[in-house]
Formats: structure tokens, C-alpha cells, sequence
């Protein structure tokens, strides 16, 4: 690989043009139909009347141009300051590499879905192409080091002003992608978002966001509920989406308990999923329903509270025996329990034990919620927006969602939420340090349990039936690879892991036999190129990454106002004393 480089890098004048040649292709390729029917993606077949797909095939391009032209620009009339800054070399080989993995990706898509590659038109090969040939030139170009637009000292409210542009591109890219129907075209689809991120990455921005992310954080939590709250009158009343919307919340809120156990407290939980099931069948016991064993019918808050309680109560009897082992002796245990779980609903059907949950029959009809007079099961008309039944639910979700994370970001932040950290990084060190590990983790145990539980009681609702089938192993596995996927220990990584992991298997239910080896495909890449997670926090990255002389930089410039503000604490201590 090294040798083709030095190769390239002697050409590196020509391949500049050569590359900007093969970009321009892809942006023509968009103007010429890609498919022979209109069946394939979102109807690529006419001439001069590029689709969706294909104008954002033409960004990809229209971008690996841009970097072409005003890369030499840059570095004969700017600081070396601003090169630092900005690396648009960098940029180019991105887009361009961008480019040629979407423009395969969408030619794929279209022989599968026509019945082969004859189906192709002259726009998706010109695209293939144009996207090689601009990706093998880049490779020419003398890449240098990172860019680090982070660094950019930028006004308060450009730094609003870009979350702000950032959250509503992710609301129009939500609202676009839920509405695709055609598998296809969701997966290049979400192909070209991801490989956006990247290209942006690569270019710096990415990493200026994160910078004022990290600035103005009420500003970022406040504009991203104000997003959240506004997708429901993006979907037109469509119950399907809702549906799959609500669905995505209950996973997050659920897995945010799990992040708790396994995130912060290092406990691998394999039977996490009954806890769920406990606070949905304590949900379904306590309602309306025709169907219900127990005669109680309290107001939902206080179901709420129960439900969390009888979750937690059941995390403190098993976690008790449960904690005194350890590794994949507590993954087995916790395996165990989550299979004797279902086996115990299943027998609660007045034959082999009390009818409390009627056996496998579980609890049918289940009402809906009505809270202080809004019924959640009737549509309503809000600004002209037709609202339906499934986003009243996301509307409460979201709310649920909202303080699950206001509770476990203060936990994290708190002695409690330290003492997690120690007993994950060592637990001897920590227990010789005079943490007390067996309680902790049995706080981590009941708390996470808990915060299951109160998912449970809303999800009895929204499914309007609970059985035990519902709550079985593979559950459990895709809570805990969601929040491997997304980054363990954070509240973003958490949100994108129970996004990717719900929403594919919706979106593309034509592989749905093969969902586990995708699944287990996705993981095994993501152990390979980004074992940390999408979204995780400083300190695993820098565990996963710790050759990596900038981001230990990054992490010792965050430490030292900690640092100083600590020794001015110490010193007027001191003074004190004196």
C-alpha cells in the first residue's frame, strides 16, 4: 500500500486534474438515468430530471470538485495557521472515496431489485467510473495531518447557530428516510448520510461541531428536544412511522438503563430484557383491561412508580447471589435469569402457579392511556397536523426518555457514578481504595432495573398486549449491541445505537431471515475500525486509541481547568487552615 502511494505521489500535479475529471463525471452521471424501470430506488430513469438520490450523488461530487479546486488555492495564499485548520487534500480523498462507495452501492441496489446488472443505465456506470477514477487520483495527493477546525476560535452564537443547522439537516434526513419505502433506496440512502459524517470528519467540521457541542450544551440539549418534539408534524398523521418512532424511543430508554449496568459499572447483563418485561406486566396487571388479574386500577403515574419499584425490587433479589461472581460467570447467571423469567410468566396462568399473568396467553386488550383527559388512543388535530395515536405515545416516551436521561447523566456525573467507573476500569484497585463495590454495583443493578421498568409499563400500552414471548434472549443481545454500536457510557452513543438497531430491521424486512448475520457483520466491522463505538466518551476512546498524540492533547487541554480549578480549591484550603 505504501509503495502505490510514493507511486501516486510523484503524479500528484496531473492527478489533481485527473481526479477533478472524474468528479465532474459523477456530477453528469446525476442528469442521466440510472435504472431501466422506475421500480429500482426512487425512480432513477429519466433524463435531465435527477431524483433525490441521484442530486445527492451530485453533492458527493460537486464536494471532491470543490476540495480539488481550492485545495492548491489554499495552500499558496493562506497562514500555515489556516492549512492546519483546514485540510481540503484530506477532504478530497474522502469525497471521492464517498463517492465511489454510494455510487456502488446504488448500482447494487438496482441490479438486485430489476434482476441484474443489465438493468443498469448509462448514469450509474459513467457514476462508477467517474467515482474511481477521482478516488484512485486523490490517493495522489499529499493527504498531510489532520485537520483540526476544533480549534477555530468562533463566536457563541456561530457555534449556536451551527447545532442549530445540524439538528434540523438530521430532522429533514429522519422525516426523508422514514418515508422511504423502497429498501433500496433507504440503504443508499443511509449509506450516503453515514459517508457524509465521515467526509465531514475528515475535513474538520465534524470535529469543530463536537467542539461547540461541548460549549454550549444547554443550547444543544434544548435545540435537540425542540427537534425531537417537532418530527411528529413532519410525518403527515402516518401511524407506520410513529410507530417505528416510538418503538426506537422505548429500545433508547430501556438500553439507558442497560448503559447503567454495562456502561458505567462494567457488569455484562444478558437477561436484561426481564426487567423490561416486569414492568410491563405489572403495567398490564394494574389496567383497565378486561383481561386484567389484579382488581387495583391506580392512575398511571403511580403505575409508573410501581412498575419501576417491582423492576428494581426484582434486580435487588437477583443481583444479589447474582454479584458475587464475576466475567462471563455473571453474563451466564444474568443469561439464566432472563430465560427463567419468561418460563415464570409462562406459568402464572392458574394451572401451574397463581393466574396473575395468564400464561402464554399474556394480557390482551389493554386500553389506552388517558391522563388528565387526553385520551392517547384518539387522533388529534394540532396546528392543522393530523396527530395519531402512536406519536401521542412518542410525545410521552420522549418526556420518559427525557428524565431517564436527566438521571443518568447526574448519576455519571456524581461520586456514585465514579465509583461505577472505578469498579469497570479495576475492581481490586477500587475495593482497595475503599469503594464499596458490592453495593455499588448492586445500586447499578436496581437503578438500571428500575429505569427498565418504567419503560415497560408505557410499552404494555403502546403494543397493547403483553406476553412472555416478547421478552426472550435475542432481545437482551440486540440491547446490549446497540449500546456497543452507539458507544457505552454515553447518552448520544445510546440514542444513535437503538436508532440504527431498530430501524433496520423495519426498513428492511426483505432480510429479515438473515438479520442476525447482518447484525453480527455490523458488529465485527465496528470491533475492527471503530471498537470505542460511534458516539463514545473521551475516556474509551483514548482506551481504544492511545498512540493517537492529538486526542490525548485535546483530553489533557479539557483536564487542566479541572486541574487548576482543584489546586485554587486546595491552596484556599490551605490558607484556611493557616
Amino acid at each position: 500500500m505504501s509503495t502505490l502511494h510514493e507511486f501516486l505521489s510523484r503524479w500528484a500535479g496531473p492527478a489533481r486534474w485527473v481526479g477533478l475529471g472524474g468528479a465532474v463525471l459523477v456530477m453528469v452521471a446525476a442528469f442521466l438515468p440510472w435504472a431501466y424501470l422506475p421500480a429500482a430506488l426512487d425512480n432513477v430513469t429519466y433524463y435531465g430530471e435527477p431524483s433525490i438520490l441521484q442530486w445527492l450523488g451530485f453533492a458527493l461530487g460537486f464536494v471532491t470538485a470543490a476540495c480539488l479546486v481550492a485545495s492548491p488555492i489554499l495552500a499558496a495564499k493562506a497562514s500555515p495557521r489556516t492549512r492546519r485548520l483546514l485540510n481540503l487534500n484530506r477532504g478530497a480523498t474522502a469525497a471521492a472515496t464517498a463517492s465511489l462507495v454510494y455510487q456502488a452501492i446504488a448500482a447494487i441496489a438496482v441490479a438486485l431489485e430489476l434482476g441484474g446488472l443489465i438493468t443498469l443505465e448509462p448514469g450509474a456506470w459513467l457514476g462508477v467510473v467517474g467515482a474511481a477514477v477521482a478516488a484512485l487520483a486523490t490517493r495522489a495527493l499529499h493527504a498531510g495531518s489532520d485537520a483540526r477546525l476544533r480549534y477555530l476560535p468562533t463566536p457563541a452564537w456561530a457555534q449556536i447557530l451551527g447545532i442549530v443547522v445540524v439538528l434540523a439537516l438530521v430532522l429533514v434526513a429522519a422525516a426523508y428516510g422514514l418515508g422511504l419505502e423502497d429498501p433500496g433506496a433507504f440503504v443508499a440512502f443511509g449509506t450516503f448520510c453515514g459517508l457524509a459524517a465521515w467526509v465531514l470528519a475528515r475535513v474538520g467540521i465534524m470535529g469543530w461541531i463536537s467542539a461547540a457541542a461541548a460549549a454550549n450544551r444547554s443550547a444543544l440539549v434544548l435545540a435537540s428536544f425542540v427537534v425531537a418534539f417537532v418530527f411528529p408534524f413532519t410525518q403527515n398523521g402516518s401511524d407506520a412511522n410513529m410507530s417505528i418512532a416510538a418503538g426506537v424511543l422505548i429500545f433508547a430508554a430501556t438500553a439507558m438503563g442497560l448503559n447503567i449496568v454495562v456502561g458505567l459499572a462494567g457488569l455484562l447483563d444478558l437477561g436484561y430484557i426481564a426487567f423490561l418485561g416486569a414492568g410491563a406486566f405489572t403495567a398490564a396487571t394494574l389496567s383497565e383491561s378486561a383481561f386484567a388479574t389484579l382488581g387495583w386500577h391506580p392512575p398511571f403515574p403511580i403505575v409508573m412508580l410501581i412498575a419501576g419499584c417491582v423492576s428494581a425490587l426484582l434486580g435487588l433479589l437477583i443481583g444479589s447471589p447474582t454479584l458475587r461472581v464475576s466475567g462471563d460467570y455473571l453474563a451466564i447467571v444474568t443469561l439464566a435469569f432472563g430465560e427463567i423469567f419468561r418460563i415464570t410468566m409462562n406459568n402464572l396462568d392458574g394451572s401451574d402457579g397463581p393466574n396473575i399473568t395468564r400464561g402464554s396467553n399474556g394480557i390482551p386488550a389493554i386500553p389506552n392511556l388517558d391522563v388528565f383527559g387526553f385520551n392517547f388512543g384518539e387522533s388529534h388535530v394540532i396546528a392543522g397536523f393530523d396527530i395519531g395515536r402512536f406519536a401521542n405515545y412518542y410525545w410521552l416516551l420522549l418526556l420518559v426518555l427525557a428524565l431517564i436521561i436527566v438521571v443518568f447523566v447526574n448519576l455519571n456525573k456524581s461520586r456514585i457514578g465514579r465509583g461505577w467507573v472505578a469498579i469497570r476500569e479495576d475492581e481490586r484497585a477500587a475495593e482497595a481504595m475503599g469503594v464499596n463495590v458490592f453495593g455499588l454495583k448492586l445500586l447499578a443493578f436496581a437503578g438500571g432495573a428500575f429505569l427498565a421498568g418504567v419503560a415497560g409499563s408505557v410499552k404494555a400500552h403502546v403494543d397493547v398486549s403483553v406476553t412472555p414471548d416478547q421478552y426472550v434472549f435475542m432481545e437482551s443481545a440486540f440491547l446490549v449491541a446497540g449500546i456497543v454500536l452507539g458507544g457505552m457510557g454515553t447518552v448520544g452513543g445510546v440514542l444513535v445505537g437503538a436508532a440504527i438497531l431498530k430501524l433496520l430491521p423495519e426498513k428492511l424486512r426483505f432480510f429479515e431471515d438473515y438479520r442476525l448475520l447482518l447484525f453480527g457483520l455490523l458488529l465485527i466491522v465496528m470491533m475492527r475500525f471503530r471498537p470505542e463505538g460511534l458516539l463514545p466518551d473521551q475516556r474509551r476512546q483514548l482506551e481504544f486509541h492511545a498512540e493517537d498524540d492529538e486526542l490525548a492533547e485535546e483530553a489533557d487541554a479539557q483536564a487542566l481547568p479541572d486541574l487548576a480549578t482543584a489546586g485554587a480549591a486546595l491552596s484556599a484550603t490551605k490558607e484556611d487552615r493557616a
